[in-house]
């Protein structure tokens, strides 16, 4: 076949044209398809499963929580290996997986068997599971604010929330802590009014909460009551309700106690030229472009910067864009090179043997004769 493919391109000079016209229309057509990228895309076959109980040791996490959710996943399929770590406060397993395997099934499989531990201590939090997913890193945008970093959390929120609708795939953020809220309560006042901190706790969790408490009705009519009372501000907490006074005065929680909100213990900080910053980490998913999301962002900084307000600032520290044009260049300088070498069509016009066994060809090509040494 092969043989009556070069003899049909030999009697008909223009089919052969045709046909690396064709591919070369394909190759460009493919190149605009194609995403741009520092790295080849690649999957990560892990899923991790964390568990916080704020106050435990890790000896206590070790034996309490990490243990039993072991034995339990490691009847999981397709487990390569299953690593964990305990430390003060939170326990972390990750589950690899196998080659090629279905990490859908396998996450929904990891769930079902988690949810079959339940006796983890009271006072763990639930289990978070994800899949570990790669991001590649397009930029980092570093936003400097005043002495006060709180000032920062609602302008970055802005940020992310503009950021994602103009179609950046991913944000980190660092340096923003999380939050609690802290509710101090004298002892004195607990022994005026007989009660222990265990009493306060159960009322509030008693009377702030978010969960389905059944459904009523049946097929497509029915309709699901959830219980939604979950307080979230500070005011909201100080109006719970929790004991009656001597006098039948009712007591809440914010004539006993004081109701702050304040950055949780070991959180990351961020700093520049001596001032809080906040730095956003902007990333790809697999089919996102890189060079998109790189002019996604430097339009939105361009629209952004002037609307800033007084003490607030924009850095751009890591681009990893810079380098794509020259490897676009690189690539396309040798796929043109490529071309070129195929298009060269010699054609044998005389063949002479060198004393020496050299024999020397002399070529013809679109312009002129050369000869070369075999």
């Amino acid at each position: 076949m092969g043989n009556s493919l070069l003899a049909i391109f030999a009697r008909h000079p223009v089919a052969a044209n045709l046909l690396m016209a064709m591919m070369m229309l394909s190759g460009v057509w493919g190149i605009s398809k194609l995403n741009t990228q520092f790295f080849p895309s690649f999957n990560i076959d892990f899923v991790s499963v964390k568990v916080f109980w704020p106050g435990a040791s890790s000896e206590d996490l070790e034996t309490l929580v990490t243990e039993p959710l072991e034995r339990e996943l490691k009847g999981v399929e397709d487990v390569k290996e299953m690593m964990s770590l305990s430390v003060d406060g939170q326990t972390l397993i990750t589950l690899e997986f196998r080659e090629n395997t279905d990490m859908g099934p396998a996450l929904d499989e990891v769930k079902e068997r988690v949810d079959l531990v339940t006796n983890l201590p009271e006072g763990a939090e639930t289990p978070e599971i994800s899949r570990i997913v790669n991001h590649e890193l397009v930029a980092s945008l570093l936003v400097t604010g005043p002495k006060d970093p709180h000032g920062l959390r609602t302008l970055v929120n802005r940020f992310e929330r503009e950021l994602l609708e103009r179609g950046i795939s991913h944000i980190r953020i660092y340096g923003l802590p999380e939050e609690e809220i802290a509710i101090q309560i004298p002892p004195g006042t607990l022994r005026d009014l007989d009660l222990s901190l265990n009493d306060i706790s159960q009322r509030i969790a008693a009377a702030s909460r978010d969960l389905p408490v059944g459904i009523i009705g049946r097929g497509e009519s029915a309709l699901q009551l959830r219980f939604k009372d979950q307080r979230r501000q500070e005011l909201a907490f100080a109006d719970l309700p929790v004991i009656a006074a001597g006098d039948g005065r009712l007591l809440t929680l914010g004539d006993i106690a004081t109701i702050t909100r304040r950055p949780k213990a070991a959180q990351t900080e961020v700093s520049f030229e001596g001032r809080p910053a906040v730095e956003m980490r902007l990333s790809r998913t697999k089919d996102a472009d890189s060079l998109k999301s790189a002019k996604v962002l430097r339009e939105w900084v361009a629209e952004t910067r002037p609307t800033l307000p007084p003490g607030i600032g924009f850095m751009l520290p890591n681009q990893s864009d810079g380098n794509h044009p020259d490897r676009i260049r690189c690539c396309s300088k040798n796929g043109l090179f490529q071309v070129s070498c195929s298009s060269f069509n010699p054609l044998l016009l005389s063949e002479s043997r060198q004393p020496a066994g050299w024999i020397t060809v002399r070529i013809q090509t679109n312009s002129s004769d050369a000869q070369v040494c075999i």
